[in-house]
């Protein structure tokens, strides 16, 4: 923390990324870099298996239980893509443009970071597709769901889905 002086009084501290001062959220998780990497998947070495960093604290204690309850399964849950900055978003999403042509069909894929939940901390890609079809078939039960038709690997986490999954989506 960087002392940034006081202010009638009261004391304000600043942290890159990060200001405090009343009524304002304690903490903008966009600018969080995520891993670019990690290991090799264990269980198919076409992935990785990127350590959660970033996530939001409530969705890594959730994404840390459902791989743990994977793993009393004989499941191998490999983390392919976790939390994104702003700008690794904003970078996947202009490489999509290029490749695809125009932005509404990027969209199809990826979505711009004001709107991507990667960004905001609760969404992962999960691998090999046999683990992710083991968070399917969970149905919700560990607040993990998949959200996109086009996307079986991609997963957001919500208490409320432990009730039960809402319909997929086409695409993102």
């Amino acid at each position: 923390m960087l002392f940034s002086g006081a202010l009638f009084g009261l004391w304000s501290f600043k942290v890159v990324g990060y200001d405090r001062f009343a009524g304002t959220p304690t903490y903008d998780i966009n600018g969080v870099v995520g891993a670019d990497s990690g290991p090799t998947c264990p269980t198919d070495k076409r992935y990785v298996n990127e350590d959660p960093k970033g996530l939001r604290d409530d969705v890594l204690e959730a994404y840390q239980k459902l791989k743990a309850k994977a793993a009393e399964q004989n499941v191998t849950l490999c983390l392919q893509d976790g939390k994104r900055s702003t700008r690794q978003q904003q970078a996947q999403y202009d490489d999509y443009v290029k490749r695809y042509g125009t932005e509404e069909l990027a969209r199809k894929y990826v979505l711009p970071p004001d709107q991507s939940n990667h960004v905001k901390g609760f969404a992962v890609d999960i691998q090999p597709l046999s683990a992710a079809g083991w968070v399917e078939r969970s149905a919700g039960a560990h607040g993990w769901c998949r959200r996109y038709e086009n996307e079986p690997w991609h997963f957001e986490y919500d208490p409320a889905y432990s009730k039960g999954c809402p319909a997929l989506l086409p695409h993102a």
